[in-house]
């Protein structure tokens, strides 16, 4: 499982995430899943500071849907690029919580 992700490198790289069909949803964050009529979604479960608890829900187009809990921090790291210092900014996950939920 990965525990901490470059932000600063996802933001470059925005084919990695399509935020086209992104919708808000009461406070759901949701994404559509076209191929499978499935769906990825979150929403903020707490924020104070720099961290944050996201409950993830996952359906593959069925009646099973699996939900997450995800705690992490957003910080700042100090990392060397072509032998010169720079800051870059990293999620860490801290917490990982993992349910299945049958007909959400």
């Amino acid at each position: 499982m990965v525990t901490e992700i470059n932000l600063d490198a996802v933001e470059k790289n925005g084919n990695e995430f399509n935020q086209d069909g992104l919708t808000q949803d009461g406070e759901w964050l949701r994404c559509p899943v076209p191929d499978i009529n499935g769906f990825m979604r979150y929403r903020v479960l707490e924020s104070k500071g720099n961290h944050y608890k996201v409950e993830y829900q996952e359906n593959g187009g069925g009646t099973l849907t699996t939900a997450s809990i995800i705690e992490f921090d957003i910080d700042k790291r100090n990392v060397q690029r072509e032998g010169k210092p720079v800051t870059i900014r990293v999620l860490r996950v801290s917490s990982y919580n993992q349910k299945i939920n049958s007909g959400v």
